[in-house]
């Protein structure tokens, strides 16, 4: 399949300091890796909690034909798992703990967005092509929640530059990851 990990999505009308287009434009690209994705993952952040954007995010996934999983990340030791369930409120299905940053969770969250792929026959490009007939799985979220990090961590390499500065994942990188039901293509946005 492929991974799409999106730039951050912000809603129309976040005040941000970043003073081009540039945002908008992320946050188009991110809804267009939402729309054209066999499973979107929701990333969030177990630190800061439930922010307006991650509610006005899953809005819009509440309404997506693909299956959708809330990874909360940050959650890096036992501590702070129950902090996950306060995401159970944005009605996307029980959150999935992870820490990109060291790995944990990120191996179950692997196999729940395995198990939420459509059959091969249904995948409407199947005819198209062995790379077309890749399944696409987007991660979302807001600016600077770790969806790089994850990125880096599903994929098993460095491939995504990870920075605290918000707004650092600009260009499209694509991954193929062989699995033993067939390749799975993850592009970084």
């Amino acid at each position: 399949f492929t991974l799409v990990d999106t730039g951050g999505w912000l809603p129309d009308g976040v005040e941000t300091t970043d003073p081009t287009e540039l945002t908008k434009q992320v946050s188009r690209q991110a809804e267009r890796a939402m729309r054209s994705a066999d499973v979107v993952v929701l990333v969030v952040d177990a630190v800061v909690g439930i922010t307006e954007e991650d509610d006005r995010v899953a809005r819009m996934l509440r309404r997506s034909d693909a299956p959708v999983l809330v990874a909360v990340n940050k959650v890096d030791d036992a501590r702070r798992e129950h902090d996950i369930w306060q995401f159970a409120r944005l009605g996307l299905g029980d959150p999935f703990p992870v820490s990109a940053l060291h790995g944990r969770g990120s191996g179950d969250l692997l196999d729940a967005i395995v198990e939420r792929l459509p059959p091969e026959s249904e995948h409407p490009e199947a005819v198209a092509g062995a790379a077309a007939a890749m399944f696409s799985v987007a991660i979302v979220g807001r600016p600077n929640v770790g969806k790089s990090t994850l990125f880096n961590r599903l994929v098993g390499d460095e491939r995504a530059v990870v920075h605290d500065l918000p707004g650092t994942t600009r260009d499209s990188i694509d991954t193929v990851v062989e699995t033993p039901d067939g390749p799975i293509r993850f592009i970084d946005t």
